[in-house]
């Protein structure tokens, strides 16, 4: 079973792609070298409320992404965001459709 970290943050300062922009550059590298990485992406939740969603192999992965994630938005991106809450959980369903090119 994989598991997710999802963390909801303010926007309090800047546009939603402004943000993604730094965080494509940013802390995505980060996690992409991280054992046990599998997807990471952001969504504009609207009202200046954004939420940062990553998924892991193992419990421990998506454990230390939460304490990776909250180091690197305090030396990053602190006067941008303001974290809300996180949740580490198991991800029990999550299918799609395949992506055709």
């Amino acid at each position: 079973m994989r598991y997710t970290r999802i963390s909801t943050y303010d926007l309090t300062k800047g546009t939603f792609p402004e943000l993604t922009g730094i965080a494509e550059t940013g802390i995505l590298p980060t996690f992409v070298k991280e054992p046990g990485f599998v997807n990471y992406g952001l969504v504009d939740a609207g009202n200046h409320k954004v939420v940062s969603i990553s998924i892991w192999e193992t419990r421990d992965e998506a454990l230390k992404s939460a304490d990776m994630a909250a180091t690197w938005v305090k030396q990053n991106i602190s006067d941008r965001v303001r974290l809300v809450t996180t949740y580490i959980g198991d991800l029990a369903l999550f299918r799609g459709v395949p992506v055709t090119a």
